[in-house]
């Protein structure tokens, strides 16, 4: 296992070198939505990439630049989200597999930061599986656990994290500067029954954005969340890894 390549600064001659020794990359997907009034627009995809460096870092693949729209339809409803398509997304997500695959990539770990994208992503890793080449798609995995040990305050709803102390925490510990804390404030809407089994914008329900309480969140916490998620993710990707003999 070789040190991590960050795409976004390495040349090609470099990447050629590392794919001889047998190289998998790690892929970030974010969306460009809104995340209360305390947040920026790009969190998810801030997040994403925090937890894929770690888990790049953690077993020496390509970190590949994220993708850092995805589909926010849910959050139209305020200004400065911006979605792609299920459809569109997924094209993505397989144009890079498949470009990947090409160039001598033995496979590909997708790092999801957003609740939309997952099915896009999970029918992009099946496209993928067929033609060969494997993909192992998280969702922070271990989140649920670790948040009820880490943060203070309860979900808005069962492993729903929007702009809340989960969040808050993990952009203080990733991107600090970004966040103003003098601006959060907590909401808990109450979800509507049809929520889950028809098409909802969660503007119809919901007025500030956030979901649960921002104000216990702290970097410490943050690190926290973080180191779990890629200490689980790695097992995972291990685990993968000699499955397909990677």
């Amino acid at each position: 296992m070789g040190m991590m390549l960050d795409a976004a600064r390495a040349s090609w001659d470099e990447v050629e070198a590392a794919i001889k020794k047998g190289l998998i990359a790690v892929l970030p997907v974010g969306a460009v939505e809104q995340h209360g009034t305390h947040l920026p627009l790009l969190t998810d995809t801030v997040l994403a990439t925090g937890v894929a460096r770690r888990i790049a870092e953690g077993c020496g693949a390509l970190l590949l630049p994220a993708i850092a729209y995805g589909d926010a339809w849910t959050a139209e409803g305020w200004a400065g989200t911006l979605s792609l398509s299920p459809t569109t997304l997924r094209a993505v997500v397989e144009d890079l597999g498949r470009g990947l695959q090409r160039m001598g990539v033995k496979g590909l770990v997708t790092i999801n930061g957003h609740f939309g994208n997952r099915e896009p992503i999970a029918l992009a890793a099946r496209t993928l599986s067929e033609i060969g080449f494997p993909v192992l798609h998280l969702d922070y995995p271990r989140l649920e656990a670790l948040a009820a040990e880490v943060v203070e305050s309860a979900p808005a709803g069962p492993g729903f994290y929007h702009a809340d102390e989960v969040e808050t925490s993990m952009m203080l510990a990733l991107a600090p500067d970004s966040v103003r804390m003098e601006r959060a404030k907590a909401e808990y809407p109450d979800f509507p029954e049809l929520f889950g089994v028809e098409p909802m914008k969660l503007s119809a329900f919901n007025s500030s954005g956030v979901f649960g309480d921002p104000r216990p969140a702290s970097a410490a916490k943050g690190e926290q969340l973080i180191g779990g998620i890629a200490a689980e993710s790695l097992r995972l990707v291990r685990i993968w890894r000699e499955t397909h003999k990677l």
